[in-house]
C-alpha cells in the first residue's frame, strides 16, 4: 500500500504510528500515513531559519519562474508520491476517493491551483502594489524618492489545513516564491494536495530545504501554530473567534457570502437566476465564497421557488460519472446533525424548506452505504431575524431573505463577498463604505468569481511582511 511519510524540511521520515486513509464509499484503505507529533515539529522548528536562507539564494524572479514551471508539473506529471509515483489521473481518483468531492470536481480544483502558479507574477505586482521585489529581498530600498523598508515577520509559514475543498491552497502558493519556507500540515483525507505541489516545487527547482510537512491529529496542528511566527488555519466560526486579532494567525472560516438585490432591480431579478444558482451551487457548494444567502426587499418566495426548481433534480452520482456535482459527507454523523439542525430551525416561524415540495418530500440526508449525501436545500426566510439566515453549511445551501433594503448592509452581517445587483448610486456608495463587507462585486458577479489579483481575506503581503521606516547614511 502506499505510504506518505513526515516530511522534514524535505527529507522523508516514517513513524512508528500510522494513520490510514480510506476511500469514503467503501472503507477500503487507499495509504498509509506516517503521524507526526508535537515534539517532533519542535524540534524541526530550529531549522526554520534554514528554510528562509535557501530560498533566498534565488532571487524572487527566479523563483516565480519555477513556481510556474511546477503549475505544469503538477497539472501534466507523473510525480512521486511517498514511496510511490502518482499521475495526475490517479492523484484526482485518490482526492475523490477519500474528500467524496466529484473528480471533475477535484479536476476543476487542481487546474485553479495551476492557474495560481502560472500567474504568479502578476498576482505578487498586484499584491505588493507594484512594489519592486528587490526591495522584499533586501528588505529596505527606494521608489520615486522615498526610502522603504519590509521586514518578513517570520522564516515560514504553518498552515494547518482542511479536507473539505482543495481549491483552498491557492491561499498558500504564493508563500514560496516570497522566499519564505511553508510548513503544511495536511487534512486527514486531503493529504494529496500538500504532498503533490510540494513534489512539482521540488522538480521545478525549489529546495527541498524550504518544505515541511506534518500529518497528524489535532496536537499536530496546535504545534504548527506554536512554533511558526506566521500561520493560517482554517475552521469553523469557532476557530475564527479563537484567533480574532492575533496578528500571527490568519483564520479561514465560514464565509457567510451573499448576493444583494437592490429595489431598483429585484423586479428583474429571473435576469439574474442563474448567478445566483451558480453562486450556491459551484463546487457543491464547500467554499467560503459560495452564496449562503439572497437578500431582497421583495419577490423572494418567488426567488427560492425558481432556485429550488433548478436544485430539484440533483442526485448522488459515483464520483466518476461526468455529472456528478454533490459531494459526499466522509465523516460519519456530521451530515445528520447538519440536516438536525435546519430541520430544527424550519421550527421558526416565517421560514419554509422550498426545496422538499419540489422532491416530492423526499429526505434531504441520503445514506448510501458509508457516504452521506445532503440534497441542496433553498430555505425562505420571512425577515432577517430568523437564526437560520445567519447560518452556512458545507453543501448546496442558501436561505433567500426577506430584507427591507434601508436595513440590508447592517442585517446582513459578516460577509467574506457581496456581489450586489444594484445601479442605484447611494446603496453602491454605503456598499463601498460597508466594513462588514470584505469582497464587493458590484453588479451581477458569481460569488464563486474570484480575481486573482486581488487580496481573498486580508493581503498575504501585509501579513507576512511589515513596513518601517528605514534610513541610511554614509559612512
Amino acid at each position: 500500500m502506499l505510504h506518505l511519510p513526515v516530511l522534514r524540511w524535505g527529507q522523508p521520515y516514517e513513524s512508528l504510528d500510522i494513520d490510514q486513509v480510506v476511500h469514503f464509499a467503501t472503507g477500503e484503505p487507499i495509504a498509509k500515513v506516517s503521524r507526526a507529533n508535537g515534539g517532533l515539529i519542535q524540534r524541526d522548528a530550529r531549522k526554520a531559519p534554514r528554510a528562509r536562507a535557501v530560498l533566498r539564494e534565488f532571487s524572487i524572479d527566479d523563483l516565480i519562474t519555477r513556481v510556474g514551471n511546477a503549475g505544469d508539473f503538477y497539472m501534466n506529471a507523473t510525480l512521486p508520491m511517498g514511496d510511490r509515483t502518482q499521475t495526475p489521473d490517479e492523484f484526482v481518483r485518490a482526492q475523490s476517493a477519500s474528500t467524496g468531492l466529484p473528480e471533475r470536481l477535484a479536476r476543476a480544483n487542481m487546474q485553479k491551483n495551476a492557474f495560481v502558479l502560472t500567474e504568479m507574477r502578476n498576482i505578487l505586482a498586484s499584491l505588493t502594489r507594484g512594489l519592486s521585489f528587490d526591495i522584499l529581498s533586501r528588505g529596505h530600498g527606494e521608489e520615486r524618492g522615498v526610502p522603504l523598508s519590509y521586514q518578513v515577520q517570520s522564516p515560514v509559514v504553518g498552515l494547518v489545513l482542511p479536507s473539505n475543498s482543495p481549491g483552498v491552497h491557492t491561499l498558500w502558493l504564493p508563500i514560496i516564491p516570497l522566499q519564505v519556507g511553508l510548513v503544511l500540515k495536511p487534512g486527514p483525507q486531503e493529504p494529496w494536495t500538500p504532498f503533490r505541489m510540494t513534489e512539482a516545487f521540488f522538480q521545478a527547482g525549489i529546495p527541498r530545504e524550504a518544505v515541511s510537512i506534518y500529518p497528524g491529529e489535532g496536537d499536530v496542528g496546535a504545534a504548527v501554530l506554536e512554533n511558526c511566527g506566521r500561520t493560517m488555519i482554517f475552521g469553523g466560526t469557532p476557530t475564527v473567534d479563537r484567533y480574532r486579532g492575533n496578528p500571527k494567525v490568519q483564520a479561514h472560516g465560514p464565509g457567510f457570502s451573499k448576493i444583494v438585490i437592490g429595489d431598483d432591480q429585484v423586479d428583474r431579478w429571473e435576469r439574474h437566476l442563474d448567478v445566483m444558482v451558480d453562486s450556491v451551487f459551484a463546487n457543491s457548494g464547500r467554499g467560503c465564497i459560495n452564496a449562503s444567502g439572497i437578500w431582497a426587499s421583495r419577490h423572494t418566495r418567488d426567488i427560492a421557488e425558481a432556485i429550488a426548481r433548478r436544485f430539484a433534480a440533483v442526485r448522488p452520482l459515483p464520483p466518476e460519472h461526468a455529472d456528478a456535482s454533490l459531494a459526499a459527507f466522509t465523516v460519519p454523523g456530521v451530515a445528520d446533525a447538519i440536516s438536525t439542525s435546519i430541520d430544527a430551525d424550519l421550527q421558526t416561524p416565517g421560514v419554509t424548506d422550498v426545496t422538499s415540495k419540489h422532491r416530492d418530500n423526499e429526505p434531504r440526508l441520503v445514506k448510501q452505504g458509508r457516504a452521506d449525501y445532503l440534497l441542496p436545500t433553498v430555505v425562505h426566510c420571512d425577515s432577517p431575524e430568523a437564526a437560520i439566515a445567519r447560518k452556512e453549511y458545507m453543501f448546496p445551501f442558501v436561505t433567500v431573505v426577506e430584507c427591507p433594503e434601508a436595513k440590508m448592509i447592517d442585517a446582513i452581517g459578516p460577509t467574506l463577498v457581496c456581489s450586489a445587483i444594484t445601479c442605484n448610486t447611494e446603496l453602491r456608495r454605503k456598499l463601498l463604505d460597508a466594513v462588514n463587507i470584505d469582497r464587493l462585486n458590484l453588479g451581477p458577479v458569481r460569488t464563486t468569481q474570484l480575481n486573482w489579483l486581488q487580496p481573498h481575506e486580508g493581503n498575504l503581503i501585509d501579513f507576512l511582511f511589515r513596513a518601517r521606516a528605514f534610513q541610511t547614511a554614509e559612512l
